[in-house]
């Protein structure tokens, strides 16, 4: 069937060939996946990590999501939105997002603007560059006390930003609640594009290294890559002490 006028903002499906590899399947959805969006606003993000996320927020009763790479503003908008339905349901109070960018935020200050008028009463847009050491004590005035954060990491994908934000804002996360380093795919050969050389490398040697030493009170929960295929590859860390 042919797709409609109003289907132009989806992405293009996925075309599967069940005799081939994996890893075309998993090429084929990192295609679609840069392709995505959520209510009109840019989201690059693989729908079962997002689905991993609704079940992580639901186990840590998090109120606070600080996001670190803002992009265009479209995951924002999404763990916004999934804050807002635990409140509705009664889990949780006071529903924030604090989303934090090196570069300008005045792109996706503008997509969150045509979506909704009044996102600044629950997401903050915070331009800081996650290498400074003062960003983290910022970025804690925003927070309400006795919140309890998800932090999710998805910067640069190189070793030094990647070390730089598990030592900078771990400390947000409550025992039993979760980091998440997102696009450890970047260093699996296998997962990497073929044609994208000057994809970024780093984010499992740190996270590793971070693991072994400082990040001790930490434990990675493989089994949380609940549904096969993520780009969140060894990234879901729970506090545990």
């Amino acid at each position: 069937m042919d797709r409609t006028e109003e289907d132009a903002a989806l992405p293009s499906p996925v075309s599967i060939d069940l005799s081939a590899p994996v890893r075309e399947l998993w090429l084929e959805r990192i295609r679609v996946t840069v392709q995505d969006s959520y209510v009109g606003v840019p989201l690059r993000k693989l729908p079962e990590d997002l689905r991993v996320y609704e079940h992580l927020m639901w186990l840590s009763r998090c109120n606070v999501v600080i996001e670190l790479g803002s992009n265009m503003g479209g995951s924002a908008l999404w763990f916004r939105d999934r804050l807002m339905s635990l409140a509705a349901y009664g889990v949780i109070e006071r529903p924030l997002v604090i989303s934090i960018d090196a570069a300008t935020t005045s792109a996706a200050g503008a997509n969150l603007s045509a979506v909704d008028p009044n996102w600044r009463e629950s997401i903050a847009l915070v331009q800081g560059d996650i290498r400074d050491p003062g960003l983290a004590n910022h970025v804690r005035s925003l927070v309400p006390e006795g919140s309890r954060c998800l932090v999710t990491e998805d910067t640069a994908h190189r070793y030094e930003t990647t070390l730089a934000a598990l030592r900078g804002f771990s400390q947000f996360v409550p025992v039993d609640g979760f980091f998440v380093v997102e696009d450890g795919n970047v260093d699996v050969e296998e997962m990497r594009p073929p044609r994208r050389p000057n994809w970024p490398r780093g984010v499992l040697p740190a996270l590793r290294e971070w693991l072994a030493g400082e990040g001790a009170n930490f434990r990675m929960r493989r089994d949380l890559e609940l549904y096969g295929l993520t780009s969140n590859v060894e990234g879901y860390l729970q506090r545990v002490a």
